[in-house]
Formats: structure tokens, C-alpha cells, sequence
């Protein structure tokens, strides 16, 4: 984690902020805002900038907007500046830490800002299986496809095979394609030159030139827009990139490592991926295991996020009953590891005594993991799905729910009236008497081999 801090503050914040992050934070200083606009565009990069409230933060936001340069700006001040504190979130601010700085306060607002964890914890068969395959491609410069449903902790596994290449001792970037607006990514990823568009009043060093020598992670790649695809695979397949308006290449020396929650095959083939930077980028494959299916995980990880919530939070240590540890591994977890890692915090929270039991385990809907998991369950969706049918009933005439029901067959059948009326349980003479009255009555009937609306 990289901080840039901006203003007279780091005699305040460069100890609070050390200690927030264990002393995993490099924390740089900038004097004035153009200062550390000058050094974010020489690619000394910060994921996350912490200004004193005091400053010209509209100005700040609106010159890193200006030079395309996407991070999130906190403002810190004393509590009495409830006005400039204001300000600052109306004028872009993510967040307000109030001065003087609490270690476990900033910790708490640079994990919700940034997204940052390092926590990787597995027990599961299924989990061991991926971490060993990620160490023994870890050495290589092949590129990696880390793939899984959101939540699963993509970006923790990059950050596991960083730790165990030969780039180690060199920048790990990360870039989220989602999180940045197109318009802004190019310049983000490659960086621009003085002039190439309004804004741009120098050089600006990007992503790639950032992450020379080291690893660069572009998270959710399936975001990108086509056409900068096409500049993407040939910075990787050839190790140049051209600055928005350059005219002459740039040579970096980086591993690429990407992720994605998307099934990438299927983009290829609706058209919203290319398929040659899908096999330049999947050389290797880790697929990341959803947290239902590795169920030897739940509890190592509850327990690991019940004993850091209740150290932040200033609690005395407590403990998962039978019946919650039950709870936890019959659960469905849609949103996987960083869904559980909010579940505990909020158990943490509402347990009353040092064990924590089923009843303080809630979704944010207060519904329980019992009735979660009842809900997800098959028959539960069937009966879900004949009661939204029963509901999408009721109102309609006979005649209309009898229409489309042949409708509908008849477009599963492409068109084949023979096959439709068998479907049905009808006689030929009979469906051909009501498709011609659909006829009639202006309704467009699929000839045989059409589908339905293809006419």
C-alpha cells in the first residue's frame, strides 16, 4: 500500500498510518498539490492520497481529473473543521478522518477505500490445490488468468504469486478496469504525453512504465473496452507501449497478471473480448474455488475475522458457538469470502457475551443464515419460480395465457407444427385452427425453421 501524504500533516499521520497498515504502508510526503501532481505524473505512484483538509481539495480532484489520473483522495483535519470536512466530500473526497489520527480508524478507512487485504488463509482441499499450482508458476514470467466469482479473492492470489516471483522485490501494480472510466483508463494504463488533449499539461507516467521490472494486475480485464484491447496485447506481445499522443514507443519490462468474474470464453464469442488477448493473457489458468465449494475454509476464516474485528473494534476476544460455526458452513455465501468477512464484522458488533452465537450471524436484511441457506436451496428456487409463475397468471384471460403457450412452443420447436402439437397434447388440425386465428388477429406465427420475432 502506497500513501501520498499532501500538506503540512505527516508529522500526524506518517506514525498513525505506519501502524495502521503493521507497518506494511510506504508512505511518501508532497508539500503543496502540485508538488504531488508533479510526482503522481513522474510515476511515483500512490494508491491512495491523504490531504489536509485545508487544501484546495476541489482543485486537487479536479487537476487529477484533468490529467486522467485515477485515485481516491481522503481529507484528514481537525474535528472543529466540520465545514471544510463537508467540502471536502461534496467536492470529491471519499472519506474524513479527523485529527488527531486513530491508528485503527485510518486502517478501517483505507481497507474501505482502496479494497486492500492480505489475509490469505486456506484450509480447503480445493483452495490447496490452486496455491500450489500458483507457486510453482510463480517463478516463470507467464502471464496469469486468475478467474472466480466475485468476493473469491483474486487480487490476494496475485498478489501471493508477486510475493514469490524473481519481480518480488519490485512494484506490484494493480489497475481495476471496472472502476476506471474508459475514458480515463487508456491514459491510467499507459499514460499520456504534454498536449495530448485538454488537461494534459506534462508528461504523465502510467501503469505500465509505473510497474517496469515488476508486475502490473489488471483486475476485471473483462471490462475493458475492445478498442484498448487492441493496445493491450501489443504492449504484451511485443513489451513497448505509445503514451496517448507519443510518437515514439516505450519499452517495459513487466508481468501481466489479470483477472476476471467473468467467463471470458463466452465474451470471445459475443463479441465483447478479443480472442487473441485472451490466449496471450491465459497462458495459465488459477481458478479460484467459490467459498460453498470449499467448505474447509469457512471456519478458518471466520474465526481469523472474528479475532481482527474484535481487536479493531476494542472488544474482548470471542469465540464461534457450535451452532454458529454450524450456521456458517451450511450457508450459500453468494458473495463469497469478502461477504463472510462482513458477516462476522457484524456478528462481532451485535453479540452480546464473548461467544457468538447463530442469532447475532445476520445478513444486512436481518434474514438468518438458516433462512439464507433454505432460500438457495434447489426446491426452494422451484417453489420460488411456480409462485412468480402463479403470480405473472393471475389477471390474464384463458385465452391469452393459451396464446402464448403455443406461441412459445412453437418457437421451441422452430416452427415445426407436427412437433409442437405432440408437445402439446393437441391434435395438427387443431393447432393449425389457432395459429391461423393468430394469423387473423394479427399475430406473427413463425414459419417452420424461424424463430419467433426473426421475420
Amino acid at each position: 500500500m502506497r500513501l501520498l501524504i499532501i500538506g503540512a500533516l505527516e508529522g500526524q499521520l506518517s506514525t498513525a498510518t505506519k501502524m495502521a497498515m503493521d507497518g506494511g504502508a510506504k508512505v511518501a510526503h508532497a508539500p503543496s498539490i502540485e508538488i504531488a501532481l508533479a510526482a503522481l505524473r513522474a510515476g511515483k505512484g500512490a494508491d491512495l492520497l491523504l490531504v489536509d483538509v485545508m487544501m484546495d481539495i476541489a482543485g486537487l480532484i479536479a487537476g487529477l481529473e484533468a490529467e486522467r489520473i485515477a485515485i481516491p483522495v481522503v481529507a484528514c483535519g481537525v474535528e472543529t473543521n466540520a465545514a471544510a470536512a463537508v467540502n471536502a466530500i461534496r467536492a470529491g473526497a471519499k472519506e474524513y478522518i479527523p485529527l488527531p489520527p486513530d491508528a485503527e480508524l485510518i486502517a478501517a478507512v483505507i481497507a474501505a477505500v482502496a479494497r486492500e487485504s492480505s489475509d490469505f488463509l486456506y484450509r480447503d482441499p480445493a483452495m490447496e490445490r490452486v496455491v500450489r499450482m500458483a507457486e510453482q508458476i510463480a517463478g516463470s514470467e507467464a502471464s496469469i488468468l486468475i478467474t472466480g466469482e466475485s468476493g473469491t479473492g483474486k487480487e490476494v492470489v496475485a498478489k501471493y504469486v508477486h510475493a514469490r516471483s524473481k519481480r518480488a522485490s519490485k512494484p506490484f501494480i494493480s489497475v481495476n478496469c471496472a472502476a476506471i472510466p474508459e475514458a480515463l483508463l487508456e491514459s491510467e494504463l499507459f499514460g499520456h504525453e504534454k498536449g495530448a488533449f485538454t488537461g494534459a499539461i506534462a508528461r504523465r507516467i502510467g501503469k505500465f512504465e509505473e510497474a517496469s521490472g515488476g508486475t502490473l494486475l489488471l483486475d476485471e480485464i473483462s471490462e475493458m473496452d475492445v478498442r484498448l484491447q487492441a493496445k493491450l496485447l501489443r504492449a504484451i506481445q511485443e513489451r513497448v507501449i505509445d503514451r496517448v499522443g507519443g510518437t515514439k514507443p516505450v519499452p517495459v519490462d513487466i508481468r501481466i497478471l489479470a483477472t476476471s468474474n467473468r467467463n471470458l470464453t463466452e465474451a470471445v464469442r459475443e463479441g465483447s473480448f478479443r480472442e487473441d488477448l485472451l490466449f496471450r493473457l491465459n497462458v495459465v489458468n488459477l481458478k479460484l474455488p467459490a467459498l460453498r465449494d470449499r467448505p474447509g475454509d469457512v471456519i478458518a476464516l471466520s474465526e481469523h475475522f472474528v479475532a481482527k474485528y474484535a481487536k479493531a473494534n476494542g472488544l474482548p476476544p470471542r469465540s464461534l458457538s457450535a451452532e454458529a460455526r454450524d450456521a456458517l458452513v451450511k450457508a450459500p455465501w453468494p458473495g463469497n469470502v469478502r461477504e463472510l468477512e462482513n458477516t462476522l464484522h457484524r456478528a462481532v458488533l451485535l453479540s452480546s457475551g464473548d461467544v457468538i452465537g447463530p442469532d447475532a450471524i445476520v445478513l444486512p436484511d436481518g434474514m438468518g443464515l438458516a433462512e439464507a441457506a433454505r432460500a438457495a436451496s434447489p426446491a426452494a428456487q422451484l417453489a420460488q419460480t411456480a409462485e412468480a409463475m402463479n403470480r405473472a397468471l393471475v389477471g390474464r384471460t384463458v385465452a391469452d395465457v393459451e396464446r402464448d403457450l403455443i406461441l412459445d412452443t412453437l418457437d421451441h420447436t422452430l416452427g415445426n407444427r407436427t412437433h409442437a402439437a405432440n408437445i402439446l397434447g393437441i391434435s395438427i388440425r387443431t393447432l393449425r385452427n389457432k395459429l391461423n386465428q393468430y394469423s387473423d388477429e394479427g399475430v406473427h406465427v413463425p414459419e417452420p425453421g424461424e424463430k419467433r420475432g426473426a421475420a
